[in-house]
């Protein structure tokens, strides 16, 4: 194929995953916007209890994420339609089976919280919440093995509709429970944790009765129950490392914003600002990605080593136009995307724009970094190889990210900046190492086991 056909191969699969992803930002989104509006301390709660809901199922997501390389290899054989069913069906059940653990400090999460240092009322409230949203675990692994083998089968389109859909009810759901609406009981914070795991019921129902109809011959659901421990611990050995490597990522987001609020509100509020835009941009890193491990699983399965090489290259290139664009915007309009979030009449409006606009040219930085590494996780995703990236992002983003960003915020006194110029420089290392092992090590290894050269 040409570069031209890859680039089109890349974005006709890309572009409904980058859809899909910024669909979930707006149910996040939504959930925030609506509970705000009803009320501040409930929405306190529940962003509590959905940060710690998200991390433990970001360290589950790493089974579903590994069906992806492996369903898309598994389609490029002519007698793949068992391997796709077998690597699938495990997915499921490792997905259950981490729900299953998951599920018992989720909903008795009032004593882990007291013991984090959280306020009574606060916590009390955010288990209320997890009492309820803790049970969407179940269902939401099971959309993410789902939707992970549609889209490995480039039905992508297809996942972005079930995501509109599921932001579009979630916002109906939300404002029939929340606010009590048209005879619905009013029920705030609980009803927001009913419309997460209603949407996740729903969504995973609707992808099991689509994969039925649209792909009989993988019989999925025929005997789900009959284990198949070869491929449950082919998709074991891929996911964990995947579930590990996203929990710390997270981790670092999180411990930035920590130490950002030891700095006071007013750096908080630029810093969650700046995350919020780079979080956006992301996203469509994060699609190229998913595309990348997919387009880079179908040739390892065709041990098709040239075209792998030319994905490698059509991803990186387009990760890093979409990058400069978005440098372009940070750095030529960073007052304007800061004021977006803020009230025009703040009277500490000023404050935080005048933070904000260092903090988007640290993002501007960001962009390249960040776009890298997470570009350079799916073509390594694709070829099958998690243990040594796990292993890289272990150190980039903790001994250098954070630690530097320690450093240089507070010993040596440059504050938020600091602690963005230390963000930067862990991604800078991980998009460096990640790249140099897909390029000089996983290519090769992957073109010798075919008998090719890339």
């Amino acid at each position: 194929m040409s570069y031209p056909a890859h680039t089109r191969a890349l974005l006709t699969l890309g572009l409904p995953l980058i859809g899909g992803h910024l669909a979930q930002f707006a149910i996040q989104v939504t959930d925030t916007i609506m509970m705000g509006w009803y009320d501040v301390e409930a929405l306190a709660a529940m962003v509590l209890g959905g940060s710690v809901f998200f991390v433990v199922f970001i360290m589950g997501s790493g089974f579903g994420l590994a069906v992806m390389p492996l369903v898309a290899a598994a389609s490029e054989n002519a007698e793949g339609a068992a391997q796709v069913r077998r690597v699938t069906r495990m997915g499921l059940w490792l997905s259950a089976l981490f729900s299953t653990v998951a599920l018992v400090p989720l909903l008795r999460a009032e004593p882990i919280l007291l013991a984090m240092g959280q306020e009574p009322e606060l916590a009390r409230q955010a288990a209320q919440y997890l009492a309820i949203a803790g049970w969407g675990i179940v269902p939401g692994l099971g959309v993410m093995v789902l939707k992970s083998y549609l889209s490995a089968l480039e039905r992508t389109q297809l996942v972005l509709w079930v995501t509109l859909a599921a932001a579009a009810a979630n916002a109906m759901i939300n404002y029939l429970l929340i606010f009590g609406n048209f005879g619905f009981p009013e029920l705030g914070i609980r009803g927001a944790a009913i419309a997460s795991v209603s949407v996740q019921i729903i969504s995973v129902a609707g992808l099991a009765v689509y994969v039925v109809h649209a792909f009989p011959e993988h019989q999925l659901f025929v005997r789900l129950w009959r284990p198949d421990w070869s491929a449950f611990r082919q998709v074991f050995r891929l996911g964990w490392p995947i579930g590990l490597t996203n929990l710390l990522e997270v981790g670092l987001f999180a411990a930035s914003a920590i130490m950002v609020g030891w700095l006071g509100a007013i750096p908080l509020a630029a810093h969650g600002i700046a995350i919020q835009v780079t979080s956006a941009t992301f996203l469509v890193h994060l699609g190229l990605s998913n595309a990348a491990t997919i387009r880079t699983g179908k040739a390892l399965g065709r041990g098709d080593m040239a075209n792998l090489r030319r994905t490698g290259q059509v991803t990186v290139f387009t990760s890093l136009v979409f990058a400069g664009l978005a440098v372009a915007a940070f750095l030529i309009w960073p007052d304007v995307l800061m004021s977006l979030f803020l009230d025009p009449d703040d009277p500490r409006k000023p404050e935080i724009v005048a933070i904000g606009v260092g903090l988007m040219a640290m993002a501007a930085l960001f962009q390249f970094a960040d776009g890298g590494q997470v570009v350079a996780h799916g073509l390594l995703r694709g070829v099958q190889d998690t243990r040594v990236p796990l292993a890289i992002s272990a150190v980039a983003y903790w001994p250098v990210g954070i630690l530097s960003g320690y450093v240089l915020g507070f010993p040596m006194g440059f504050g938020a900046i600091g602690v963005w110029v230390g963000l930067v420089l862990g991604l800078v290392v991980a998009v460096v190492a990640l790249m140099w092992r897909f390029w000089r090590s996983a290519l090769p290894v992957a073109a010798r086991r075919h008998g090719a050269i890339p």
